[in-house]
């Protein structure tokens, strides 16, 4: 290291062996002296006393200069120098993988562990010059020449102090290594004990948290249960009541008063509304449960909106001041996924869309995304959704106060679904949204689905769930066809209903019996 600034503070001949005791006990002194703490001259007193000791043994001895350089940040280095045959093969003996056979190249190796820095300088026709430099650290004050000048004086007059004080002195260093190696030992024993307690209760943790895993697989696949086997136990009554309430509305039994009209048009809302939410909550089901059945088959956006449009066309009151735009799909390929899910995404949005959009128009359209997808978007003038709940909305039961809230009905679940089907699909769904300017929807998917063979198993439907469908479209359905239509159903109400519809040209079978 170099520096603009040199303070030589003491030079020493090192030609007999007890000159390597008084070189070592110089160099505690000055570091003493310099400010250095108790450890730190320890330190740099052996290292000056391994050098020496190389000098005397391999070169029959040096000289020891030491001197502070710098101003601020100054440095304590030691420079020890011979005239001997210098060291064959450096690099070898400074390399990590030096082993060394008859002890040479030690000391070296010690001082590097010891010392800040270490520089040498080796040749065979100019000997070997080895500079050990330790640094001043942060809490040590800069010292001035003045006060380098006092330490050489200082230094000069000291009467030289009994080689055997040095070797009494390392033995007191020794005791105190030797205590401090017990100390730590026994805090490695304490550390070892607390690492296998902590070790048990991580070992305690995982078997508790494996316990709650396995207890909440379970609760999800009973509520599963629950869901499939209920939705039949509630869709059955449900169907009935508004296939009923049909019958009233149609005056299959006659006119009806206006009073009359109104609440059983009330009935059949309700009956609605609570159908749609056993339905999304099964769906929601089957999507945690993995137990959701894809059909996969290729398909056509353009089909896919024309088939939107008709079912959502009749959701606009007349005169609406919303207008429904599909916009026509440009240069799309043919999508390979599920169409009656990526329609049942598409339904929801556009449906929301449309509930909380007074006027302007709701948007939906198609186009390539990054990467081999396909990004579906429904877009409307409505109310917006404020940046902090435009994550919540996706939650189960999530209804966002609005004074346009009051008079929608919904569950709470449709944008939860969404998303779940989405991710089930491979995609993703997002929004961007600003209060009182409109929302946007984004749908991600893949142009053609990866299976997943977790999501490979298959939920059977529920009993009776495509009843009143099997019924609209039997080809029986006209009153004056001479066919005959078998129903086999445990539900008197879907007997009342199956009369009145197809007239008496039917059976009805209960649990196996036929009455005409």
């Amino acid at each position: 290291m170099k520096s603009s600034v040199s303070y030589p503070i003491l030079t020493a001949e090192v030609r007999f062996e007890q000159d390597i005791v008084q070189v070592r006990q110089k160099a505690r002194q000055i570091a003493a002296w310099l400010g250095f703490d108790s450890q730190a001259q320890t330190r740099i007193a052996t290292a000056v006393s391994e050098i020496a000791r190389n000098a005397f043994k391999y070169a029959g001895g040096g000289k020891v200069e030491f001197m502070v350089e710098g101003e601020s940040p100054q440095i304590f280095r030691t420079r020890i120098s011979d005239t001997g045959p210098g060291i064959a093969d450096l690099p070898a003996v400074l390399s990590p993988n030096f082993r060394s056979q008859t002890g040479a190249g030690l000391g070296l190796i010690a001082a590097k562990r010891l010392m800040d820095e270490v520089e040498i300088d080796s040749a065979p026709d100019r000997g070997t010059a080895v500079k050990l430099i330790k640094h001043f650290s942060k809490h040590m004050p800069a010292l001035s020449a003045i006060e380098l000048n006092q330490l050489v004086d200082k230094l000069t007059r000291q009467i030289p102090e009994d080689p055997y004080a040095e070797i009494q002195q390392q033995n007191q260093e020794l005791l105190r290594t030797l205590e401090e190696l017990r100390q730590r030992q026994e805090e490695l024993v304490q550390l070892n004990q607390q690492l296998e307690d902590t070790n048990r209760g991580v070992v305690a943790l995982y078997a508790e948290l494996n316990d709650k895993a396995e207890s909440l697989r379970r609760e999800a696949q009973l509520k599963t249960s629950f869901l499939s086997n209920m939705s039949h136990e509630f869709r059955t009554p449900l169907t009935a009541i508004m296939l009923l309430s049909e019958i009233l509305l149609n005056r299959l039994d006659g006119e009806l008063s206006a009073e009359q009209e109104k609440q059983v048009n009330y009935i059949h809302k309700s009956a609605e509304s609570l159908a749609e939410l056993v339905n999304d909550s099964l769906d929601l089901a089957k999507v945690e449960a993995g137990k959701l059945t894809l059909r996969v088959a290729d398909f056509e956006v353009e089909d896919l909106f024309s088939a939107l449009r008709g079912m959502m066309r009749p959701l606009l009151p007349q005169n609406s001041a919303v207008t429904l735009i599909f916009e026509a799909p440009l240069e799309l390929p043919t999508l390979t996924t599920d169409e009656g899910k990526v329609s049942q995404i598409l339904r929801n949005l556009i449906s929301n869309a449309l509930k909380f959009t007074e006027a302007g128009e709701v948007r939906v359209a198609a186009e390539i995304g990054e990467g081999e997808t396909v990004t579906f978007s429904v877009a409307d003038t409505g109310i917006g959704i404020s940046p902090a709940d435009q994550r919540r909305i996706f939650e189960e039961f999530v209804q966002i106060e609005n004074p346009l809230q009051k008079g929608v009905k919904g569950t709470g679940l449709g944008l939860s679904l969404c998303k779940k089907l989405a991710e089930f699909l491979g995609g993703s769904i997002d929004i961007t949204s600003s209060p009182g300017v409109g929302s946007t929807f984004f749908v991600k998917l893949p142009i053609v689905y990866a299976p997943d063979e977790e999501n490979s198993l298959e939920m059977p439907a529920a009993k009776g769930d495509e009843i009143p469908r099997a019924i609209a479209n039997s080809p029986s359905s006209a009153p004056d066809s001479a066919a005959k239509v078998l129903i086999e159903e445990d539900e008197d109400s879907f007997s009342v209903f199956a009369e009145k519809l197809l007239g008496t040209n039917s059976l009805y079978g209960d649990r196996g019996s036929q009455e005409s």
